[in-house]
């Protein structure tokens, strides 16, 4: 008499209670608060050695380049920095010569503007006075001026001569101020520009010290922040700011290039003072969004006090229109890729920020900044957090993204994510890098005990709706990428878990008319479901993916290979078994008792079994697996649609459990 082993019973499902908060929490919250109010208190310090940390990321190239041609250090670095002086005090002369006709011809400017103020607001106002008038004057009837109860007009007063007791007018009086001495002329007109000279000579000795300094800054950069691992450290740092370097360079140029157009644009137009327009364009333009739009207010209002008419103004309006769209739309995705690394809502959120803190400086500062903290966050550890609060990449992997959405039956976000991501690789890989983990995740939470069957029924309603969406989707490569990306924007760090697109299956399969067997039926592969709650939404996967390929699939429940359905279990036309499992609960006997009876009801047909789930034993063990007794194991749908269209192409149907084959995932 034989005894048959009863599968182990599972262990009862826990759910672990809400971690505490710790102290670490207020920590951060305390260290937070302290850094923004140093940040504010020191800005006096702070301004100018941020602008010499900025410079020094511009001038590195340069400094690079220079080293190139057998240039000692100490030299390229001043070379740099004196071109950068000479650059800057070329601009500021400019700026000055400029600024001073303005200033001699801004009361003809300002009488201007105000009379077209003063003429549209008389206008409208009029307009809606007369309008006002004629609806009063409809509305009451007029009043004899000798009408009972209406008061005598006032007594007009006498006038009065001057010089008469009647006469109080004031008398006027003139306060005339010491001529001032020699020396209260100079601090006058020396004062104002000693601060910025001050601020600009910090700058550049500090940036002088960065360049020369630049090795021992990242040795004790990688002391502070990855000193247990000074590989990855290194490379992350030298990486960083040799990227952060090109892009801050670019930015540069191509803002450069952008306020070159507007100010030969404003002087065929004929706003006044041109280059100050054109250089205060290139400044604002670091302020994505908002930055061109306040550059363009200034020669707008400019415009309006120069000419009578409002034709200056509009050709003013236009040029930013078309140069600020051509620039960000056309120009900057051919230099560095579409993005700048910052979500919309952090750059509004830093302008915000660093204004307050810092002053203008702090607007024209806010994305350089930011930027700064991205790329460190994407490569520190340790500052990750800066990566998900501000960079744009999601902050959920797309594994946990894909599933929250179907967590919340949201099956249309679920479908945008899959139409975002299909845009970069097969279906095949989406469904085994993304659906399929996520399915695991979901699985391990209802095994867990944490879904209840309401929520396990929307996650099961979702995953339909999401694979019936996507029968149109054919499963190919995507084409490569015609735009070039910023490899610094794009690249995987410890910020972001990567999900590799693995090409799709590419196994030539004969006409159905020419297959052998069962091959030729309609739907030669059965896919069925393993008895967790979330199997038959991964054999409905595998079933698409075969019928794409030109084999089709039907997918049967669980339930329909139980002991008592399995004799009922319509076989006809079937030359494959697919069975899917996501989590086979440690003890594989369950499975070894369902292809026992599979065998007996199809005998010689081969029977696939893919565990889902990563580091089964079955799949590394070849003792265990020819002790479950299927044909193939899989690890992935990848190899399961490979598997199943090799045996179709071969005609072999592979009988017996007596040799098992490990399917490999397929190279490259």
């Amino acid at each position: 008499m034989s005894t048959t082993t009863a599968p182990e019973p599972r262990p009862p499902a826990e759910v672990q209670p809400a971690a505490s908060p710790d102290m670490s929490h207020l920590l951060t919250v305390v260290v937070s608060v302290v850094t923004v109010a140093a940040l504010y208190l020191a800005r006096e310090v702070l301004i100018p050695i941020t602008l010499a940390i900025l410079l020094s990321f511009v001038l590195a190239p340069v400094v690079m380049q220079l080293r190139r041609f057998k240039l000692p250090r100490v030299p390229a670095v001043l070379l740099s920095v004196m071109l950068a002086i000479g650059v800057i005090s070329l601009i500021g002369a400019i700026i000055g010569v400029q600024i001073a006709g303005l200033a001699r011809d801004a009361p003809r400017y300002q009488s201007a503007i105000q009379e077209k103020v003063q003429t549209a607001q008389g206008s409208v106002l009029g307009r809606i006075n007369e309008i006002s008038k004629r609806l009063n004057n409809e509305a009451a009837p007029p009043v004899p001026a000798d009408a009972p109860g209406v008061p005598p007009p006032a007594a007009r007063p006498e006038p009065t001569l001057p010089g008469t007791e009647g006469d109080r007018r004031p008398v006027p009086v003139e306060i005339r101020q010491a001529e001032a001495s020699g020396f209260e002329l100079i601090q006058k007109f020396v004062s104002p520009v000693l601060g910025p000279l001050e601020t600009t000579f910090i700058v550049f000795i500090v940036s002088v010290f960065i360049l020369l300094q630049q090795a021992d800054l990242r040795d004790r950069l990688i002391r502070l922040f990855g000193s247990s691992d000074l590989h990855r450290t290194t490379e992350a740092l030298d990486e960083a700011g040799r990227r952060l370097s090109k892009y801050f360079l670019a930015q540069l140029m191509l803002n450069s290039a952008f306020g070159v157009m507007i100010a030969i644009g404003l002087y065929f137009i004929g706003v006044p003072s041109p280059v100050v327009w054109g250089i205060l364009a290139a400044l604002f333009r670091f302020v994505p969004y908002v930055g061109s739009i306040l550059a363009a207010a200034f020669p707008i209002v400019l415009a309006a006090g120069t000419e009578p008419g409002w034709t200056m103004v509009g050709w003013t309006a236009a040029l930013f229109l078309v140069t600020e769209p051509l620039m960000g739309q056309v120009v900057e995705p051919m230099v560095y890729g579409h993005s700048t690394g910052l979500s919309p809502v952090s750059v509004i959120i830093a302008a915000i920020f660093w204004t307050w803190l810092w002053g203008p400086i702090g607007l024209i500062l806010a994305t350089p900044l930011t930027l700064c903290l991205v790329v460190l966050g994407r490569h520190v550890e340790r500052l990750e957090f800066l990566d998900v609060m501000l960079g744009d990449r999601p902050a959920l992997t797309p594994v946990e993204n894909f599933y929250q959405r179907i967590l919340a039956g949201d099956t249309d976000e679920a479908l945008s994510q899959a139409e975002t991501l299909l845009q970069e690789r097969s279906l095949t890989s989406y469904y085994d890098e993304v659906a399929l983990k996520g399915l695991r995740l979901a699985a391990n939470d209802a095994e867990r005990g944490v879904l209840r069957p309401q929520r396990l029924e929307r996650i099961k309603n979702a995953v339909s709706g999401l694979v019936n969406d996507l029968v149109e989707v054919p499963d190919r490569d995507p084409p490569e990428k015609s735009h070039k990306e910023d490899p610094e924007l794009t690249s995987t760090t410890v910020a972001e878990k990567a999900v590799p697109a693995q090409p799709a299956p590419d196994v030539p399969l004969p006409p159905r008319e020419e297959r052998a067997g069962n091959w030729g039926s309609e739907t030669p592969v059965l896919c069925l479901a393993g008895r967790g709650p979330l199997d038959e939404a991964a054999s409905a996967m595998l079933a698409q993916l075969l019928t794409k390929h030109g084999l089709g699939a039907r997918v049967i429940p669980h339930e329909a290979s139980s002991r008592q359905q399995v004799g009922r279990l319509d076989t006809s036309g079937v030359a494959m078994v697919c069975i899917s499992y996501l989590d086979i609960s440690g003890s594989p006997a369950h499975l070894r008792y369902l292809l026992r009876r599979l065998r007996q009801r199809m005998p010689g047909v081969p029977l696939l079994v893919g565990l889902w789930p990563e580091g089964e034993a079955v799949l590394t063990d070849e003792a265990q697996a020819k002790a479950v007794g299927a044909d193939h194991y899989t690890s992935s749908l990848h190899d399961a649609v490979t598997a199943c269209l090799r045996v179709a192409a071969s005609g072999a149907q592979e009988t017996g459990a007596a040799k098992a084959v490990l399917e490999k995932p397929l190279p490259g």
